[in-house]
């Protein structure tokens, strides 16, 4: 056998032809230097303008191609992402595809009453409990946006909830420049120093232009200071399809392209070789009901055109599943969860955050943040593929078994049979008199019951307590300084 042949067989999918790519990235350059966008804010217009962009108005930018082209170049095509102990836990770029929850989140499901309420800080605690404990979450969110945190500190208490209650990577969202800043200072004391974080940095900001077309002050101001610092920062466009951006799949690609282009050359400009992860999210909107689908097979169509684009840059992209519009789990959540989250891996996409969402993106459900590591697991298996050497082969046991026999009792069985073969943690594989002899238990009953039995025993590795003392005193002081405002 050419033992120089590739011996894992592995799924793949593209969308888009390369000739298709091209005319789907001129059409965005063409926007760019024809049409131009908004930039909000006065150093980044002067910093587009004083290399080579063409300003008018005093907010209009048209960008040239080569600075387009030369910011794709600039842009690492790897992004190392490391947990709070400064070990690597993700390295996004290629097709390497990790897994995370959502943020900002209003309301929640209620694990006890079953009904929607206000999000509240012990549900940013749960989330946090949930995602630590599992083991197919590769990142944390935010979750929500508590009600009961004063109004102004809601990013920043998210974030000191994330770091204390959980090891992995975090995806934060902050509401200012201002705000970055005190969750900066906070993931310093966490890491060490601010060299310590540029080194080794455990969380992605998260960011996004206004479409169409338009880059706001706050945005680009936290773009900005992200490149400095050297912190990776996701920056990305959401587009509504036939609102906010044209209603042709084709247009709405080519606009968001532009916005997301646009945004790294602002950000490549500050600091060239800054880490970013970049994309866009192009969903549609329900024109009989005037609302986002999250789900909707026309997104997916847009995502995969998005991976396809960004793989083509060679810069790590965004990507989006594992949540549903369904306004509560059912059967709907259940198929929208596995067609996304398996549709984002075979796109490739490199940071895939959103799960545990539910209610077209408005409402958090802790039990499926439970039911999306279940399907994550699944779709990391079947991404695997399997082998085709020798061993796997297995021509020796097959000779040796023969025909008639049987493989149970081989080495060859109890040697790969964990690695080749998935097990669940919660789908049902029992026959049925198994099944109704353990009660009968529907898939939302395992669930419910998994998700509180984490929530009653996980218990996270703790910071130090002169970590935590340092948290405390940042968000004391903030609290201190908003109050008298």
């Amino acid at each position: 056998m050419d033992t120089g042949t590739n011996t894992r067989c592995m799924p793949r999918f593209r969308l888009l032809e390369p000739n298709q790519i091209q005319r789907l990235h001129q059409a965005a350059l063409r926007v760019l230097e024809e049409t131009g966008v908004q930039v909000l804010h006065h150093e980044a217009l002067e910093l587009l303008a004083g290399h080579g962009a063409r300003v008018t108005d005093g907010k209009t930018a048209r960008i040239p191609s080569y600075l387009v082209e030369e910011a794709i170049a600039s842009a690492p095509s790897n992004v190392v992402v490391f947990d709070r102990n400064g070990v690597p836990a993700m390295e996004l770029g290629g097709r390497r595809s990790y897994f995370g929850t959502g943020t900002d989140l209003p309301k929640t499901i209620d694990l006890e009453t079953r009904e929607h309420r206000d999000t509240v800080e012990d549900d940013v605690h749960r989330s946090t409990r949930l995602s630590d404990a599992l083991p197919n979450i590769d990142f944390i969110g935010s979750y929500g946006l508590p009600r009961d945190v004063p109004p102004g500190l809601h990013y920043i208490r998210n974030f000191q909830i994330l770091a204390e209650g959980s090891v992995k990577p975090i995806f934060f969202t902050a509401e200012s420049e201002a705000d970055l800043r005190i969750i900066l200072d906070m993931a310093e004391a966490v890491a060490g120093g601010p060299e310590d974080l540029a080194a080794r940095p455990f969380l992605i900001h998260y960011s996004e232009p206004v479409s169409p077309l338009t880059h706001s002050e706050e945005a680009v101001a936290k773009l900005m200071a992200c490149a400095r610092s050297r912190v990776p920062v996701n920056y990305t466009p959401a587009m509504l399809a036939g609102s906010t951006g044209p209603v042709t799949l084709a247009g709405a690609v080519v606009t968001a392209t532009a916005e997301a282009l646009s945004g790294l050359v602002i950000h490549q400009l500050t600091n060239k070789g800054a880490p970013v992860i970049s994309g866009f999210a192009a969903t549609s909107m329900d024109m009989l009901r005037a609302t986002v689908s999250y789900t909707s097979p026309e997104f997916r169509l847009t995502h995969s055109a998005c991976a396809d684009l960004f793989h083509h840059y060679g810069i790590p992209m965004w990507g989006t599943a594992g949540c549903s519009d369904a306004q509560f789990p059912d059967l709907q959540s259940g198929a929208e969860y596995g067609f996304t989250l398996l549709n984002a891996a075979l796109d490739g996409a490199n940071l895939i955050h959103d799960c545990g969402y539910v209610g077209q993106g408005f409402v958090a459900s802790p039990e499926m943040i439970v039911f999306a590591d279940e399907v994550i697991g699944y779709v990391k298996r079947y991404m695997k593929g399997f082998e085709l050497d020798p061993e796997h082969l297995a021509l020796d046991v097959i000779q040796g078994v023969g025909p008639g026999g049987h493989f149970l009792g081989e080495k060859h069985t109890l040697d790969l049979f964990q690695g080749e073969h998935w097990r669940p943690g919660l789908f049902n594989r029992e026959n049925l008199p198994n099944w109704t002899r353990d009660g009968r238990k529907t898939m939302t009953e395992r669930l419910l019951h998994r998700t509180r039995e984490i929530l009653d025993t996980h218990e996270p590795a703790p910071l130090s307590e002169a970590t935590l003392d340092a948290l405390s005193r940042i968000w004391n002081d903030t609290k201190a300084r908003k109050g008298e405002k």
